[in-house]
């Protein structure tokens, strides 16, 4: 199951690059014996400052063709990690790809919200959308290990 993030802005070298790549080659390494996987990470950005609705259109584009979108949203769903994991095993079982969508700092256009077959919260704080690509990459490793049955997840 290919997975995507799109993403508005461009994550520089940094801590928040190093632990991104840091997860994602966790992920990659835990996830593709299960199926899961690769990830690619399309970022984009509104050099003509047209706001939500033009970042919404960039990462509209960016898009691949076909995949369940689920956006990085404070009104989602805050799942547990084990209930994040059994998403991604039903869309691997699917066939599905999946897209996860992360706006700029003024969230994401509603017009590609309303697209999302699922809207992901990490609660009810705002995060910086450069740092939730870091914590969407931890817990697409986490899932990862919870299905493989590893120990790095613990209640």
């Amino acid at each position: 199951m290919r997975v995507t993030i799109c993403a508005v802005g461009r994550l520089r070298a940094g801590p928040e690059r190093a632990l991104l790549d840091d997860y994602l080659a966790r992920f990659d390494r835990t996830g593709r014996p299960l199926g899961l996987g690769p990830v690619s990470v399309v970022e984009v950005e509104d050099r003509k400052g047209g706001g939500m609705a033009a970042e919404g259109a960039l990462l509209a584009r960016a898009l691949p063709d076909g995949p369940v979108i689920c956006a990085l949203d404070e009104r989602g769903e805050s799942p547990d990690s084990p209930a994040f994991a059994r998403w991604l095993a039903e869309w691997r079982d699917a066939g599905r790809q999946v897209a996860f969508v992360i706006g700029g700092a003024d969230g994401i256009d509603p017009a590609l919200r309303s697209r999302s077959a699922r809207m992901l919260s990490f609660g009810p704080m705002v995060w910086p959308h450069m740092l939730v690509r870091v914590m969407l990459a931890e817990q697409l490793y986490r899932a990862a290990t919870i299905l493989a049955g590893g120990p790095y997840h613990r209640l």
